[in-house]
Formats: C-alpha cells, sequence, structure tokens
C-alpha cells in the first residue's frame, strides 16, 4: 500500500465513523444538526447572514455509505457559509502588511502553507477575497490538488479560493478532512467542469454530502488523524527509500554481475585454457603481421598502464591491457557533414543516437547514396564483429556489430576492431563500471560530453584467455536477460 492510499484509507476510516469509537454520552448527531440550525436561524435575524433557497432533502439513494446510528448526514451549504456573498477588496485598499495568500503557496494534499507573502512583496491585480483566522480555505479549482487549510491569520487570497465558516458545533478541522477524503475526492472531481482548468459550482459544494458525528468525536476524530500522519510521514520515508531501491536494483545487479565477470569471479579459471599473458602475444603477432602486409599502419606507442588503472582484482590467468593493443582499428565516424538522403537505398549512416547499450538501432537511421558511402567508407566502414561505442553526447554506449550492411558513421560514434578477442566479451568489458570510470573520467566536457579516439586508445580492458572470454560471455547472455526481467 502506498503512503497515499494508507492516508486515504485512515480519511475513510475516519468518515464512516470507524477510526474511533462511539460514546453514548457525547450524544447525537440529530441533536447537534438542531443547534446548528438554529445558530444559522439566529445569523440569517440579526442580519449577519442572507436566507438562501432551501436544498433538497437527502433521499437514500445519495448516501453512499452507511455511518453510525449516532450520526447524520448533512449538506454542506445547509451547516456553513460556503454559498454566501465573500467580502471582497479592491487593489487600492489593500494595505502593504496584509498577507496576500495564492494557490502557489499552498502544498496540495496536505494544505501546507509553502510560503507567507504580504501585499507588498507581490504585484495585485483585481479584487481579493478577504477571510479571517478560523475560517476553512477550500480551493475550487483543480480541486483533486486538495488545497484545503484552515486560515491561521487574517488575510486577503485569489478568488479561487473559498473561505468560509461552520455554524455551531461543527468542529472546522474536521470538515477539513472530510473535504480531503476519497468519497468527497470523487464526488467533486466526477463533476468539474473546464478541461485545462476544472472548477467547482458553488451547487455542488453547497449539496455535498457530510457525515456529522457528535461535536466532541469530531475532536477526537482529528486528534486520531493527527497522530497517525506523523506516523503515515514516517512509512512515506522509508516506502520512498524501497521504492527507489528497487528501481535501482535491476540496473545495479546488472552492473554488480559485470564488474564479477571482468574480474574473473562469474566462471572458473581452467589451467588448460592457456593464459591471457599468451593471447596478448598472440595478439601482438597477428598485429604485426598486419602491419608488415601494410593492412593497417603502425601506431604510436600507448600510454603506459598506471597503478591505478590496475587497481582491480583479476585472476592470476589474467593480465591488464589497452585497448588500442589489442585492436587492428579504432577510429571515430566522418568528420565532414555527410550528404543524406531521404529514402533507404542499401547505405546506412549510424551515428550516436544508433549504438544503445548491446544493439544496434535502425529505426531512427540516416541514409546516404553509394557515392557518399564510398567517400566516408575508408575512414570508417564498421564490418560484423567490430564494437561501436557513442562517443558524444550520452557517450559510452556499445555493441556488435552482427551483419555486414553497409555502415558509415558520423563522428559520434567511433568502431573498435579487436583481434582475435570475442568481440562481445570486449562489449561487456566496456560496459562496465571499471571502464566506464575511467569513460567519465576521459570525457571532455564542452557544449556536450566528448569521448575523442585518443581517450578510446588508451581505455583498459581485463584480458582472460579466449575460451574463458567465450564462457563468460555464454553466463552474461544467461544472467543479464534475468537482471532486465527485474524491471
Amino acid at each position: 500500500m502506498t503512503p497515499q492510499e494508507l492516508k486515504s484509507s485512515i480519511l475513510q476510516l475516519a468518515v464512516q465513523g470507524k477510526l474511533v469509537e462511539q460514546r453514548p454520552e457525547e450524544g447525537t448527531a440529530e441533536e447537534l444538526y438542531r443547534q446548528i440550525q438554529a445558530e444559522k436561524q439566529k445569523l440569517i435575524k440579526e442580519g449577519k447572514i442572507k436566507k438562501g433557497k432551501p436544498l433538497p432533502k437527502i433521499t437514500d439513494d445519495e448516501v453512499p455509505f452507511d455511518i453510525p446510528e449516532s450520526w447524520k448526514w448533512v449538506k454542506l451549504g445547509d451547516c456553513s457559509t460556503y454559498t454566501q456573498t465573500k467580502i471582497k477588496i479592491s487593489p487600492d485598499r489593500i494595505t502593504p502588511d496584509l498577507w496576500s495568500l495564492d494557490l502557489e503557496d499552498i502544498e496540495k494534499d496536505t494544505g501546507r502553507i509553502k510560503n507567507f507573502c504580504k501585499a507588498s512583496e507581490r504585484k495585485i491585480v483585481g479584487e481579493k477575497v478577504c477571510f479571517f483566522k478560523g475560517q476553512i480555505l477550500y480551493s475550487k479549482l483543480r480541486p483533486y490538488l486538495k488545497k484545503i487549510l484552515i486560515a491561521p491569520d487574517d488575510g486577503i487570497c485569489t478568488p479561487e479560493l473559498v473561505p468560509f465558516n461552520m455554524y455551531g458545533d461543527f468542529y472546522p478541522q474536521y470538515v477539513a478532512y472530510v473535504l480531503k477524503s476519497p468519497h468527497i475526492d470523487y464526488a467533486i472531481n466526477a463533476v468539474t467542469y473546464g478541461v485545462k482548468m476544472p472548477r467547482v459550482g458553488t451547487d455542488t459544494m453547497a449539496n455535498l454530502l457530510i457525515p456529522l458525528p457528535p461535536f466532541s468525536e469530531q475532536k477526537r476524530i482529528v486528534a486520531k488523524i493527527e497522530e497517525l500522519l506523523p506516523l503515515i510521514d514516517r512509512y512515506e520515508q522509508a516506502w520512498s527509500k524501497l521504492e527507489a531501491f528497487n528501481k535501482r536494483f535491476p540496473d545495479d545487479m546488472q552492473k554488480s554481475v559485470l564488474q564479477m565477470a571482468i574480474q574473473g569471479r562469474l566462471v572458473e579459471q581452467r589451467p588448460e585454457e592457456g593464459m591471457g599473458e599468451e593471447l596478448y602475444r598472440q595478439i601482438q603477432a597477428e598485429k604485426q603481421s598486419l602491419i608488415k602486409s601494410g593492412k593497417i599502419k603502425k601506431e604510436k606507442p600507448c600510454e603506459m598502464i598506471t597503478e591505478v588503472e590496475r587497481d582491480l582484482s583479476i585472476p592470476d590467468t589474467w593480465i591488464f591491457c589497452k585497448l588500442v593493443s589489442i585492436s587492428s582499428k579504432i577510429t571515430d565516424g566522418e568528420h565532414k557533414t555527410p550528404r543524406r538522403v531521404l529514402d533507404y537505398c542499401g547505405y546506412y549512416l549510424l551515428s550516436a543516437r544508433n549504438v544503445k547499450d548491446r544493439q544496434i538501432v535502425l529505426d531512427d537511421v540516416d541514409y546516404v547514396d553509394k557515392d557518399e558511402f564510398m567517400r566516408i567508407s575508408p575512414r570508417c566502414n564498421p564490418r560484423k564483429n567490430d564494437v561501436l561505442i557513442s562517443c558524444s553526447g550520452s557517450v559510452g554506449r556499445c555493441a556488435v556489430v552482427s551483419d555486414n550492411n553497409n555502415y558509415a558513421m558520423v563522428r559520434s560514434a567511433a568502431m573498435i576492431s579487436p583481434i582475435d578477442i570475442d568481440s562481445y566479451y570486449l562489449m561487456y568489458a566496456i560496459q562496465s563500471d571499471y571502464v566506464q570510470s575511467q569513460i567519465r573520467n576521459r570525457t571532455k566536457q564542452a557544449v556536450q560530453a566528448n569521448l575523442f579516439q585518443n581517450a578510446i586508445r588508451n581505455l583498459v580492458i581485463p584480458l582472460p584467455p579466449l575460451a574463458e572470454q567465450k564462457r563468460i560471455v555464454q553466463k552474461l547472455n544467461e544472467i543479464l536477460p534475468l537482471c532486465k526481467k527485474l524491471k
């Protein structure tokens, strides 16, 4: 149960007479109603309020739920000044130190006053309504926000707030809670008018059914509600923390699994699979062969791996290496603005927005014609098993190219062509917190975040034997979909 549902449940129990017990010595609501009507007639006779039209009698069909025998259903218009003419004041008569209350000053649901302003502190336009200490203030605009409170002092307010008094021993605090109860909320919002700025009409409020308990019971109900509200607030804090934890849990679990994977803790190490050092030497031999045959260019030496970058526990059979040392090519996309075409013609132009975590998404892809593709592709033409990484805006997302479509790229994405490395292991390694932390540290912040080629080249990757890489990928492919289901 959410905190709001719990609060609503308590208010509903209160207005049904189920929150506190009934006590015969406290009398009946019928007796109280007669006293309320007597005071009303006295005020009419003294000319303090106007005699209004009689309201229709309450029928059995109107009654929304049962209440205790000692209670009575009454109409708000019969027991309050809600429908009476309000005292208005023009701007030229408003004194600077008078409290000026606007709707935005009131917190929704709770009715707490967020901001006290004097008339001198805000621009007063048009007539305002006067209210007095102890009156109930009810917002007829957007009543679903439940901006309802008891005025702690005299002041002026927007005409969207209706100040009114209850006759006789009708406890204002009890009425305020009744007006926030679920049954009233439903009854009012079912008949509001206006789409963008819904309001409740005066006739609706006048005929609103209010469950009336004896006066002493009203006070006990209010005391019980106000005893429970702080407990609900504490419950809300705990509930919010739990909700935040539950929301984070799938992502946190995924991060934890990826971190375990690149620390060699997801699958066991097998001596027969060799060493990461042996694989690294094999990669270097293959790389030298490619350089010698002119298929790739000789690169500048990469940065040394620092002790800080080695601050990760990995098995003895693994090694740390720079990404550039295990790749035949690392490059970003075309720097000049490509000439795009509107319709698909067999050639895709990828950007960072097409590189999502673990997949290349073509729902919102651009296209280029063959001539433009041939101009761009020598720089960056991703092929099957290359790893793509977003390097502008939201940096660090990566995916493996799973086919040999005609792909070209723009500068906001980069391509990594690994040598004798499982591409999916490399993708998962880049997604780990260990590598993502390096990406954050190496990202340049300008108008938007940018991860440049040299930063990508010098990312440090934990390198296990190839067979172990494949077993890690297989295990991750089993576990990560389960993490996703937790959402």
